[in-house]
């Protein structure tokens, strides 16, 4: 599986790439707006700079030639940058046209199996399924993801499965289980992956042992 993190923060996403696990980083309009990002090309840049991996930049157009023409800008902007496309019709068909024309592309705002059948069809490098999002609303996100894996694996769809909106360790663990390509997630339920209240007791008693031992030899 691949980690990604789902910010436009540079410190966040050095602090997750520092780490050595992070395989690439997902932005959006509402990630570059809370960190007021003013230069919103120079800024993707400076990102595909920092990590080896794929960087998803999203387009504001909605409609199929705008769509287009603001993709294939986005994509101009480093060899690792991925177009990020809502899935609405005009959507669907960009991203054909982008397939077409070999522009790696991630297609957003997933909430069911069969609008992740339909990008696939049209070659979308990923499809992002929104789990936490159908949780807030008293529905089963994980749900969504076995059911994209299976129709994937069914009918050998190359696109990769992006699980997005994970909140906890227990979305990153059942998507890992259910065989999700990627995990798009905040640098706070990265961190939490490290976490285990058994890991720190046990640390702090072998540090504390080694500690009399040391002060048993200096006696």
């Amino acid at each position: 599986m691949k980690f990604f993190i789902d910010t436009a923060d540079l410190d966040e996403i050095k602090e997750a790439n520092d780490l050595g696990v992070l395989d690439g980083v997902t932005t959006n309009p509402s990630l570059c707006a809370k960190i007021g990002v003013r230069d919103f090309e120079g800024h993707i840049a400076k990102i595909c700079e920092m990590v080896a991996g794929d960087v998803s930049a999203e387009v504001v157009s909605t409609e199929y030639d705008e769509i287009v023409e603001e993709g294939r800008n986005i994509a101009k902007i480093a060899d690792n940058v991925v177009v990020k496309v809502p899935l609405i019709k005009d959507g669907i068909k960009a991203i054909k046209t982008f397939s077409e024309e070999g522009i790696k592309t991630n297609c957003t705002l997933c909430f069911s199996p069969t609008q992740a059948l339909i990008a696939a069809k049209a070659g979308a490098t990923y499809i992002s399924p929104f789990l936490g999002r159908l949780d807030d609303i008293s529905t089963e996100g994980m749900q969504l993801i076995r059911d994209i894996v299976t129709i994937y694996d069914n009918y050998g769809y190359e696109t990769e499965v992006l699980a997005a909106s994970i909140r906890h360790p227990m979305h990153l663990l059942e998507c890992a289980k259910e065989g999700a390509d990627v995990a798009t997630m905040p640098l706070g339920v990265i961190k939490s992956l490290l976490k285990h209240p058994l890991t720190d007791i046990g640390l702090d008693r072998f540090l504390a042992d080694w500690d009399k031992l040391q002060k048993s030899l200096e006696e």
